[in-house]
């Protein structure tokens, strides 16, 4: 049982690292719509991502090429966001039938936005140097209130597919050991 237990919580790392990737990718392509739609220079973003990143930690990388920065920062914080949205998911859906993994994940980010853009940012934001706009005035809140709804849509879309492969993978278990022992029976009588 240990053994399960322990490739269940490696699968769970994994498709969590997946659904966030898949979650961040979403919200890049929906940036970068957004921009295109607009005429906003988008790269803005990911150098606002790297700025604030770089004013907490002294990383050398993020001065030399902010927007290559800001967009693998973004993958980073996406990564471990989906591995805590994937964690939390499998808790919760273990304890108690909450219904659906496409409700259920953006309401989670749709929570995350509003503390990410009504708590974290407005403290932030003011205080970083080479941030001359606010994350609020690049983007405006329904466009990224959507960018991180589709995160939401699309870490679900993620761990739905692996549910729903995992539950045929232990159907199809369950037939191949029904049908060994049908062959296993069909065998003792064929010797008897």
């Amino acid at each position: 049982m240990k053994a399960t237990n322990t490739a269940f919580d490696h699968e769970i790392w994994l498709i969590g690292g997946l659904a966030g990737a898949a979650g961040g990718i979403a919200e890049i392509l929906w940036i970068v719509f957004y921009g295109a739609l607009t005429g906003t220079d988008t790269t803005v973003l990911a150098q606002g991502v790297a700025a604030v990143i770089g004013a907490g930690l002294p990383l050398y990388f993020v001065t030399d090429a902010p927007v290559a920065s800001g967009l693998a920062i973004h993958m980073i914080i996406a990564i471990a966001l989906g591995i805590a949205l994937a964690l939390t998911w499998r808790t919760l859906s273990l304890r108690t039938p909450i219904g659906s993994v496409y409700k259920v994940l953006p309401a989670i980010l749709a929570i995350i936005w509003v503390f990410n853009f009504f708590v974290l940012l407005p403290i932030i934001s003011p205080h970083i140097d080479g941030v001359q706009q606010s994350f609020t005035e690049l983007v405006p809140y329904p466009v990224s209130l959507l960018s991180k709804l589709l995160f939401g849509l699309a870490a679900a879309a993620v761990l739905k597919r692996r549910a729903l492969v995992r539950q045929c993978s232990l159907k199809l278990k369950e037939r191949f050991q029904v049908a060994a022992s049908d062959l296993g029976v069909k065998r003792r009588r064929s010797n008897a």
